[in-house]
């Protein structure tokens, strides 16, 4: 609650405001009943009619005001938490974008968006209608509780010999229900997982005929998190009646009480009207308090979730003093006896050294599970090398900053990304340094522009989520271009032509001449045919390098490259069949 609380320092003024109202409107809540008293034992029992038409005036003046007071409360309280909600949703997305890839590999983006959407709307119930408002329920009892003391200290204690009840069913409703409002957010970030998980590959659960089976998984969990809601429910419906049931109980002896002091002539009428006024307004409180608290239960266990991604640690930090790198240099990458695990020690990367020069050109080739894709996330600083260390321009990857270190990099991926809005915005992803004319000689440089053109609104043509307008061909063309269009100094290809006819992979190739000219190239290729021309390449198995040089060179050698390249380029199956067993012999098993 403390941290919570944090969240409205920067709107301390409007909180002071609201409060003000809050104790202004609590105020006349006071008075209305002390107005009714005097009304009855002054004016009524008198006959005086001018006496109780000031009491009416002044009954009217407080009722207006209080409708002020309370419209200036809501007013503030609703924006306020409004900013707030704002405010926390900022901070947690730029906390998403801090975070490392180990953390998305463990965590689904359907809980994750959880957090950002439902979690931080139940805190703006908080906000809005909780932690303030809290001071002016409080400010009531308290006042009620004075004034009855004060108009007969034997009857308010009659009145306040319920409040042990409302302890007892508070704090029962308190132990349970946290923990029922805590299973409902689990349960909704479940859901949310699943729907986003199952939505993204419904094309996937239609082609294997899995929707009986998704519906059935998706009713189990939509059933627990029904189940979880009435439990909730369940509290929340003893603990009002409870509330209002005690409060009868407190009115009745009221009555009873009261009304005995008033038939021997020490309670006046008015008084015991003014009570009964007072003990309605004293239990109306308690039944806020308990709905805010209801709602405090729900934002405690939203906060938890909230708070606990926000204290995720970010693995990947920004150096507190970045080294810079040498002026001038062109991208001399270095791998010194780097070793990598994922997962403890079971290592994906053993103990890899290899040198790249700047401007050089080199193919990564290897089985699937060979290592290939990580030595690119470890060149990014997707994560940090476990030993080793891996050098740009002769400076740790790890003394970089990770801005400055993959701006220098240009990559294309064989599963590309797009996001909804336009070609050209897909191609500058909104580096506002690229303008219209740069994005147009990126396309035409790979050929892209042959279907752009033909689209209606060219650069301008809309791209839909993950641009499923687009083929994956097309998808693949752009993501050329955009790294063209950023003009890197290290160019990486994962698998970069793999989704590619023969015909855009020979028009592309030229294209990658005049891309790679000039810049160092990392390409990794199940095709050897896109690294054929390298000036070195890597064989990586089992996470070790075991081969290294020219395509020549390593033809010559007739090891594992040699193998991969007969599975590959021999005609016949039967061919094909002894290039594999002799590959499986020569690599200890390697499958391909």
């Amino acid at each position: 609650m403390r941290r919570l609380v944090g969240y409205l320092r920067p709107y301390w003024l409007q909180v002071v405001v609201a409060l003000g109202a809050i104790l202004g409107s609590a105020a006349g809540q006071l008075a209305q009943p002390y107005l009714t008293k005097i009304a009855i034992d002054r004016y009524i029992r008198a006959g005086n009619l001018a006496g109780l038409r000031w009491i009416a005036v002044c009954y009217a003046v407080i009722l207006v005001a209080s409708f002020a007071l309370d419209y200036l409360e809501t007013y503030t309280l609703q924006m306020t938490g409004q900013r707030i909600v704002f405010d926390l949703r900022m901070a947690i997305f730029r906390h998403l974008q801090r975070l490392d890839l180990r953390f998305y590999d463990r965590n689904p983006v359907g809980r994750l968006m959880t957090r950002v959407t439902t979690d931080v709307d139940v805190l703006n119930d908080l906000f809005t209608s909780g932690i303030v408002a809290i001071f002016g329920d409080v400010f009531t009892l308290a006042g009620i509780m004075v004034v009855m003391l004060m108009m007969n200290w034997r009857l308010a204690l009659v009145t306040f010999s319920v409040l042990p009840l409302i302890v007892i069913v508070t704090q029962w409703f308190r132990r349970n229900v946290r923990g029922s409002y805590r299973q409902v957010r689990g349960l909704i970030a479940r859901i949310n997982a699943f729907l986003q998980e199952n939505l993204t590959g419904m094309a996937t659960v239609q082609l294997f005929c899995r929707e009986a089976v998704n519906f059935r998984r998706f009713d189990a969990i939509d059933r627990d998190h029904r189940d979880a809601n009435i439990a909730s429910i369940f509290y929340y419906a003893v603990f009002y009646p409870a509330v209002e049931f005690v409060g009868a109980l407190a009115a009745s002896l009221i009555i009873w009480y009261g009304g005995g002091n008033v038939m021997h002539g020490t309670l006046t009428l008015g008084g015991l009207v003014a009570f009964l006024l007072y003990a309605q307004r004293f239990f109306r409180p308690i039944s806020d308090i308990s709905d805010k608290f209801n709602t405090l239960q729900s934002a405690m266990a939203s906060s938890e979730r909230i708070f606990t991604l926000l204290d995720a640690p970010v693995h990947i930090e920004r150096p507190a003093a970045p080294v810079a790198r040498p002026s001038g240099a062109g991208g001399h990458l270095v791998f010194d006896h780097v070793w990598f695990a994922y997962n403890d020690e079971d290592y994906v990367l053993r103990d890899i050294s290899f040198d790249v020069a700047p401007g050089e050109r080199v193919g990564i080739v290897g089985a699937t599970g060979a290592g290939k894709s990580t030595i690119i996330n470890l060149l990014l600083r997707f994560y940090d090398v476990s030993r080793g260390r891996i050098l740009v321009d002769g400076v740790d990857v790890r003394a970089l900053d990770p801005h400055e270190l993959r701006s220098l990099c240009g990559l294309v991926l064989q599963d590309v990304h797009l996001f909804s809005g336009t070609i050209g915005a897909n191609v500058r992803l909104g580096n506002d340094a690229i303008d219209d004319e740069a994005v147009r000689r990126a396309v035409r440089a790979v050929h892209a522009d042959a279907f752009i053109d033909r689209l209606p609104g060219g650069l301008d043509s809309p791209v839909a989520e993950r641009g499923a307008t687009l083929s994956v061909g097309q998808k693949q063309l752009l993501s050329f271009a955009r790294a063209l269009a950023f003009d890197p100094r290290i160019l990486i290809l994962d698998e970069a032509t793999s989704s590619v006819d023969t015909e855009t992979e020979i028009v592309i190739r030229d294209a990658l001449r005049a891309l790679m000219a000039g810049r160092t190239t990392i390409a990794i290729a199940h095709r050897l045919s896109t690294i054929q021309d390298m000036d070195k390449i890597l064989v990586l198995h089992k996470g070790h390098l075991r081969e290294t040089g020219s395509h020549q060179e390593l033809l010559a050698a007739r090891g594992i490259y040699y193998r991969l390249y007969q599975l590959q380029y021999k005609d016949g199956p039967q061919a094909a069949t002894g290039a594999r067993d002799a590959a499986g012999r020569a690599s200890g098993g390697i499958s391909v």
